[in-house]
């Protein structure tokens, strides 16, 4: 019986029945409305240019940059850098990187052979302060923050330091160190940026 009655509703379905024809109806209504996003999105990765929603950096857009000199890198993290930034919202799903994240945007302030010293008040690159760059234990929502340990570093052969000046909150080197070079995917350079708030200390 449960036989004939999957084959009678098959049957059914591959008519012209009502049903068969609003799902179609839905189905095309839903590939309508998705296309233009998909559209966007791929013209958007075929021009390099990438879209930052977090108050880490200037909200807008970004292109990617040949140039040796461009500042801004976006890379994917690794470890726990990786897993914490997903956990407090640091990074959106849905991503290009391997643990199906968004990749990080972040300016590069010191590269291999520069000395970085850590402080209570600041990261210094070859003995500049950067702004607002002060580690907290935990972030303006009140998650739970490991600062990286204070001290004397000499950046290595491969490695970078990427540290915001714009958002005390920023999730960067101050608490995971450097990172390896090979994590950078692209190279940045603002494209069009809007005014962005960001949270009180």
């Amino acid at each position: 019986m449960r036989l004939r009655a999957a084959t009678d509703w098959w049957r059914a379905f591959r008519g012209r029945s009502d049903i068969r024809i609003r799902s179609r109806r839905a189905i095309q209504a839903a590939l309508l409305l998705c296309a233009p996003f998909f559209l966007v999105y791929a013209t958007f990765r075929l021009f390099g240019i990438r879209i930052n929603i977090t108050s880490s950096l200037q909200r807008g857009f970004y292109v990617v940059s040949q140039r040796p000199s461009a500042s801004l890198v976006e890379f994917c993290p690794e470890g726990e850098a990786a897993s914490l930034s997903l956990q407090w919202g640091y990074r959106m799903p849905g991503g290009t990187c391997p643990d199906g994240g968004s990749p990080l945007m972040k300016p590069v302030v010191a590269v291999a052979g520069d000395r970085v010293e850590v402080t209570t008040n600041g990261i210094r690159v070859t003995g500049k302060l950067i702004p607002i760059s002060a580690a907290h234990f935990k972030d303006h929502r009140g998650g739970l923050l490991n600062p990286w340990p204070i001290g004397e570093y000499i950046v290595p052969v491969g490695s970078l330091w990427v540290v915001s000046d714009f958002n005390i909150w920023s999730f960067d080197s101050r608490y995971f160190g450097p990172i390896p070079s090979s994590l950078v995917q692209h190279r940045l350079r603002p494209l069009w940026t809007f005014h962005t708030k960001v949270p009180e200390p």
